[in-house]
């Protein structure tokens, strides 16, 4: 099945840059507005995903778009925190993310707030390949841009009713207002509740119930036609429940302890734009805040053995200050300065229970010791970790373009520089009993009082180049080259300290491991270089656009998760290896009759490694985990006019199919998730102010797994969603 859906899809459709809907241009015009992104590129393997689309496939944020974008793709784990996103074999599942995301031009820093409901979504434009040369640090995988609705463009009330089964309900009202000739003004309300799919056997109870909310207000005003200034404030709050990880020794989701994540975010961005006769400067400013709390029983067994807590306050800044020419002649330049600063405070305690006092520290210890027995004098105690981290970064950009007779050489450079800082206390109070065997008395007590403080810095320096070759003789026919360098931020692995905190203990108890924080905690920067060729056609005026393009990228210092030496149960993030990425995507969008739309988009990607060895075994020529070797979309739309009244004025259809795969869960990979397609469908009856749209996903109820992991010697699956259906009610008016 998965050979023929490729096979045919791929030799006939190859692939599209535009967007999703149907239109190939980077502008959206809305009544007299042209709303573009403040930076732009002559040529990029993009996808962009117009208002029709967004509104058909009910798109709220970048996951809505996964499957969608070919060789895009994130897959749910978890919760809305631990979500991770993987671009073209670009990925890791903690810490930095290999995408940037930017909301009417804002910058997003911190990955664990990406994941939210976005009301009112014009644009959604997805750059594939490093975009570090203009969006700098966490871009080597691509940049996500999106565009929300402007109350200078469109006035009036839009409101969203959504219902589906597992108890979904989605709300949202906007008012779109114009005040005078100069302002305008946005305010919106949203709320999403879910009872959930999944049941936590031990308990009984619904494991991913969500319940989230949020506000948006954004204020327009454009005091001269040379002049503009908009303000928007968008904050949410959400809680859910989460983590449905099923152990496959029992094939069942059954934990004993507490599992949830709470979130409150507040991103603030003001942007002014001057267009003067010669060049348009652009000042970007952002605040944004997170205040977050994940909470795990970390073994997720039906048995006390260890719970975490990470709760987490940020708060950044960010600025930026662009110009580029308005000129038309052949010559064309852009150049900015970009600095930001954040800082986060952090409590992650590690709270040993019974069982994992009993397996992993006692046994241990009396391994090494039989004659004389520990017994831990609780059965409960704390391994505390504190982190404060302040750090900043300032970048200077450029990027010229000349044109002739359809030629377009592009290059640009930018310089980056980033400091961060860890302060960390570490701390546990505990102590244990030592036994005679032979007599089974009291030999002695020792106490364990450990308080351990310090602080680590990291300095990165990266210069990002980027060169590209276009031709286009014409609008209908283009074709480029293109070499460019990204690279992920390097960091800290503050979720190692407990490990670090318990084999600190154990050492006391003369058994464990000793680490160097220094080596254990630190990570440097992922860097790639990215080589590329394309080509996009426009033919029968417009009713038939491809796009196909050909990458291959040369990662080194790739920050790979493993598992440290020692008796632990945590993870690292280290730089381990080298990999490589070799691939291609195709999109198409067809009209062959009016009425009728085709879309197809396919991503390739063959991710493996290069130099990896953690010596137990060498991995070189394995697949890199997680990331999927084949994206797929399908999608056939047919509209049927009704009557010429405001009403009933057409009826549309829509079958879909997303399909994903090959998964390899580990490096070794002899465990994988083979390509799975999920088949949705819908009917929207429109008018001229409403859409009420009936729709179903996954409508063959196909099973797959979208995790696995390992946790003290237990493996992990975490279940795909089933069959779901439901209804939204749109009104514009």
């Amino acid at each position: 099945m998965k050979k023929w859906i490729l096979f045919i899809w791929t030799a006939a459709m190859t692939a599209t840059a535009g967007a999703v809907d149907g239109t190939m241009t980077d502008t959206i015009v809305l009544d007299d507005v042209v709303v573009t992104g403040f930076k732009s590129e002559p040529v990029a393997s993009s996808t962009v995903i117009g208002p029709k689309a967004i509104e058909r496939n009910r798109v709220v944020g970048e996951r809505d778009a996964s499957g969608m974008v070919p060789n895009f793709f994130i897959p749910e784990y978890g919760s809305r925190m631990t979500s991770t996103i993987y671009v073209r074999g670009l990925g890791a599942r903690i810490d930095q993310p290999s995408m940037g995301l930017s909301i009417d031009n804002v910058p997003v820093l911190c990955k664990e707030n990406y994941d939210f409901d976005l009301p009112d979504i014009m644009r959604l434009e997805m750059l594939r390949g490093p975009q570090g040369s203009l969006y700098g640090r966490n871009t080597m995988g691509g940049q996500m841009n999106i565009t929300t609705l402007s109350p200078l463009a469109w006035q009036g009330t839009r409101t969203l009713i959504e219902a589906a089964n597992h108890g979904h309900w989605r709300l949202g009202v906007s008012q779109y207002s114009k005040i005078g000739e100069k302002w305008g003004v946005m305010v919106n309300g949203n709320m999403t509740r879910g009872t959930g799919e999944y049941v936590n056997r031990y308990n009984g109870k619904r494991t991913d119930w969500e319940r989230s909310g949020g506000g948006r207000l954004k204020i327009e005003w454009q005091p001269t036609p040379s002049l503009s200034i908009s303000n928007a404030l968008l904050y949410t709050k959400s809680k859910q429940g989460g983590y449905p990880y099923e152990w496959v020794e029992t094939g069942q989701i059954a934990y004993n302890d507490t599992c949830f994540y709470r979130r409150t975010s507040i991103i603030d961005g003001l942007n002014i734009e001057w267009r003067l006769p010669q060049a348009t400067l652009t000042s970007v400013s952002s605040y944004q805040h997170i205040n977050d709390n994940m909470t795990l029983d970390q073994d997720f067994t039906p048995l006390p053995y260890f719970t975490l807590t990470q709760a987490r306050r940020e708060n950044a800044l960010t600025q930026e200050l662009l110009a580029h020419s308005n000129s038309t002649g052949a010559y064309q330049w852009l150049a900015g300065a970009f600095g930001f600063y954040r800082r986060y405070h952090m409590n992650a305690p590690v709270t040993f229970k019974d069982e994992g006092i009993a397996r992993l520290i006692e046994d241990h210890a009396n391994e090494a010791y039989s004659d004389y027995p520990i017994r831990w004098a609780t059965r409960e105690f704390e391994l505390g970790s504190i982190f404060t981290s302040p750090s900043w970064g300032v970048a200077l950009y450029h990027q010229s373009s000349y044109q002739w007779k359809g030629l377009t050489l592009t290059a640009a450079l930018r310089l980056d520089y980033e400091h961060a800082r860890l302060n960390y206390r570490s701390t546990t109070h505990t102590g244990y009993d030592i036994i005679e065997r032979a007599t089974g008395a009291l030999y002695r007590h020792d106490n364990i009082d450990i308080d351990d403080s310090g602080t680590l810095n990291k300095h990165f320096l990266q210069l990002l180049p980027k060169i590209s070759l276009s031709y286009s003789p014409d609008k209908r026919f283009t074709a480029w080259l293109s070499v460019a360098k990204g690279y992920k931020a390097g960091g800290f692995n503050t979720q190692m300290f407990s490990d670090v905190l318990q084999q600190r203990l154990m050492g006391m108890m003369g058994i464990g491991a000793s680490y160097d924080i220094d080596r254990v905690v630190g990570y440097e920067p992922e860097k790639a270089w990215n080589y590329e060729a394309g080509v996009k056609f426009d033919l029968a005026d417009g009713r038939l656009l491809m796009q196909l393009n050909a990458f291959y990228i040369d990662c080194r210092d790739r920050q790979l998760t493993t598992f440290p030496d020692g008796t632990t149960t945590g993870r690292v993030m280290t730089n381990a290896g080298k990999t490589r990425s070799a691939g291609a995507e195709a999109q198409l969008t067809a009209t062959p009759i009016t009425g009728l739309t085709l879309t197809a988009n396919y991503g390739f990607c063959d991710a493996r490694f290069i130099e990896y060895n953690d010596g137990r075994a060498d991995y070189h020529d394995k697949r890199i985990p997680y990331s999927p070797e084949h994206t797929l979309y399908l999608q056939t739309l047919y509209t049927v006019p009704l009557y010429a009244n405001p009403w009933f004025k057409d009826l549309t259809f829509d079958v879909n199919l997303r399909g994903v795969g090959d998964i390899y869960w580990n490096e070794a990979n002899t465990l994988r998730q083979p390509f799975y397609a999920l088949l949705g469908a819908g009917v929207t009856l429109a008018g001229d102010e409403y859409s009420l749209q009936l729709w179903g996903r996954n409508l063959t109820s196909t099973r797959y797994n979208t995790f696995y992991f390992v946790s003290i010697g237990h493996e992990f699956l975490q279940r795909g969603h089933g069959i779901q259906f439901g209804a939204t009610l749109q009104l514009h008016f």
